[in-house]
């Protein structure tokens, strides 16, 4: 009889302790799972934020080094115009012999040195290859004794400035 009253006591107390302990444990557990999901949150908003970061750095440095490289740009388009109407004088005034055409050729020179030692070089010559990427096609004429989509006057140079176009070549192109 001993042996019964013993196991009595055994069983309840253990049915009370599991009783007891499940709805502690299982609050604990919701707890931590609700916990390790917004660490698991904060962690991927945590990486998504550092990698934006990173690309946002890398954007910025091209940038910065594009505007660097290319920075004398708009002073070099500002000579332009000037070398096209000293370009003109020259070819309307080759007819008579004046000591203002030796003077106009001389700022011609000094200003192309100038452009050349800014690496800018100029481009579009007569029977050079029309590209679209560098030359601007004004109008089309036919000539029988050139090839086809070969430049038969040029209107304006084109330029570039170190490997960038920045100004394109207007050109009169054969089209048969």
């Amino acid at each position: 009889m001993s042996d019964k009253v013993k196991e009595k006591p055994i069983k309840n107390t253990k049915s009370k302790k599991k009783k007891a302990s499940s709805p502690i444990s299982q609050k604990k557990k919701d707890i931590l799972a609700k916990l390790e999901d917004k660490i698991a949150e904060l962690d991927d908003k945590h990486l998504r934020l550092k990698a934006e970061f990173d690309n946002y750095r890398r954007r910025t440095n091209v940038e910065i080094s594009s505007l660097l490289r290319y920075d004398g740009e708009n002073v070099i388009k500002g000579f332009f115009p000037i070398l096209d109407d000293l370009h003109r004088m020259i070819e309307s005034s080759e007819e008579s012999e004046d000591s203002l055409l030796d003077g106009i050729k001389i700022v011609e020179s000094k200003i192309e040195k100038y452009l050349d030692s800014l690496k800018v070089k100029p481009f579009g010559e007569i029977g050079d290859e029309m590209d679209p990427e560098f030359h601007d096609a004004m109008m089309t004429q036919t000539d029988e004794s050139v090839e086809n989509n070969l430049i038969l006057q040029v209107f304006e140079k084109g330029y570039t400035y170190r490997d960038k176009v920045i100004r394109h070549a207007r050109v009169i192109v054969n089209k048969k």
